[in-house]
């Protein structure tokens, strides 16, 4: 990682050929840091397209901003979509466009049950997932639905990105325990049968349980910062702070 220095303004680049020419620029623009760049992965990938994901990956025109200061709220805000960005400029984005429906072709789809949302963890053939947890939308945007190994590379620590309010995102492994587990019985509406995490609505936040909150946030160094980690919920669905916009788009 390369560091340039312009008066108040720091920007990192990150160019690789691992998969395809990738480019990131992380700046501090005032009371902001900005990320601009491709979204192209900067390691292999899995092979786009394929049958459980028929999408090709294509770069992108990112330029997102986030606070620089990050305030954690009262209460925290769920989120649908792109909820953080790694160092290396691909967007995490755990949630799916998929609802249990019985008339889908494969049960799901995105007209189906809003009470019932897919985790891609527990849906079969995971919509492709490839080795780092990652698959690409109908938009050609690979994102990240949990860890990629490389990510801890790329930074040369646990730091693997940043929340879109603003609050870093970390991965330590095994030291990070979320606190969410399937809930017991049977479900009474929608698809039935078990809870076996084929939906969020599997599970269930027990605050004893683990040690983050509802949101995979947690204190590190002496600052709140959101984890990634191995077990449900991989990436957290809701944030503390004031989500920028840009995440919206």
């Amino acid at each position: 990682m390369k560091a340039i220095v312009y008066g108040i303004i720091s920007i990192f680049l990150i160019s690789v050929t691992a998969y395809a020419a990738s480019l990131i620029f992380i700046s501090q623009q005032g009371n902001w840091r900005c990320f601009e760049g491709d979204g192209l992965p900067d390691h292999k990938t899995g092979n786009f397209p394929k049958r459980s994901n028929p999408n090709s990956i294509k770069a992108q025109n990112i330029n997102m901003c986030i606070p620089l200061e990050p305030v954690k709220n009262v209460s925290p805000q769920n989120i649908r979509g792109s909820i953080g960005i790694a160092v290396n400029g691909v967007q995490f984005r755990p949630t799916t466009a998929g609802f249990y429906d019985p008339k889908g072709k494969r049960g799901h789809s995105p007209r189906g049950d809003k009470n019932w949302s897919l985790d891609i963890f527990g849906t079969r053939g995971k919509l492709g997932l490839d080795f780092n947890n990652a698959h690409v939308g109908p938009n050609g945007l690979y994102h990240y639905h949990g860890i990629a190994e490389s990510l801890t590379k790329t930074s040369g620590s646990s730091l693997v990105g940043y929340a879109a309010d603003g609050f870093e995102m970390h991965y330590i492994g095994s030291k990070a325990a979320s606190g969410y587990q399937l809930k017991k019985g049977t479900r009474l509406s929608g698809p039935g049968g078990g809870y076996d995490g084929t939906y969020n609505e599997d599970y269930e936040y027990v605050s004893s349980k683990g040690n983050l909150d509802q949101c995979n946030g947690g204190v590190l160094n002496d600052k709140y910062v959101y984890f990634i980690t191995d077990t449900y919920p991989f990436v957290g669905r809701c944030l503390w702070g004031e989500v920028s916009t840009d995440f919206g788009r």
